[in-house]
């Protein structure tokens, strides 16, 4: 059980410091743990960044590399999450050639089936935007790719846990008292 990889989302809580980001990858690199998402961000407290961090890795290791991070000067606290734990998404950006939209409605047709939109045309090319998890994106890309994706992006996963406990929010709000 203690060997077995899942995938787990750290959130970590931080002053805006310059080098951090470099010194929180750093504790992945070390440990060969590769970052499968990404996201920076502020927080709903003036002052305080938000980085949520998508591994794969065991038990032992998520624990660990946790402590490490949250012994980092700069960052606040630290969280690990499953899956389970948290509510997440991601954004996707599908550029596809203008001409399958206007000379019938089967695009329309898949990307209404995964709730997405296009949020821009041009005579040229239309952007479809979608937000769901990493398998649902893929599955649309997947879908599209026979019509001509132009280009293709995903964004990094955002999340916030399912617990109901307020103990970071009042550690923030307390912690922002002391910074004014």
């Amino acid at each position: 059980m203690e060997n077995t990889v899942n995938e787990y989302t750290i959130t970590a809580f931080s002053e805006n410091a310059v080098g951090l980001l470099n010194r929180i990858t750093i504790i992945f690199t070390r440990r060969h743990i590769n970052i499968e998402s990404l996201t920076v961000s502020a927080s709903a407290i003036r002052g305080v960044h938000k980085f949520i961090i998508v591994v794969n890795t065991t038990p032992t290791l998520i624990v660990k590399v946790n402590r490490q991070i949250e012994r980092l000067v700069e960052v606040l606290k630290a969280y690990y999450h499953t899956n389970e734990d948290v509510v997440h998404q991601e954004l996707a950006l599908y550029k596809v050639p203008a001409q399958f939209l206007t000379e019938n409605n089967v695009l329309e047709k898949i990307y209404r089936k995964f709730g997405a939109s296009i949020i821009s045309m041009t005579d040229q090319f239309a952007v479809i935007q979608m937000t769901g998890h990493r398998e649902e994106t893929r599955e649309l890309f997947t879908l599209l790719e026979p019509y001509g994706v132009l280009q293709f992006t995903r964004s990094g996963r955002i999340a916030v846990n399912k617990d109901t406990r307020e103990l970071l929010s009042e550690y923030l709000q307390q912690w922002e008292k002391e910074q004014d």
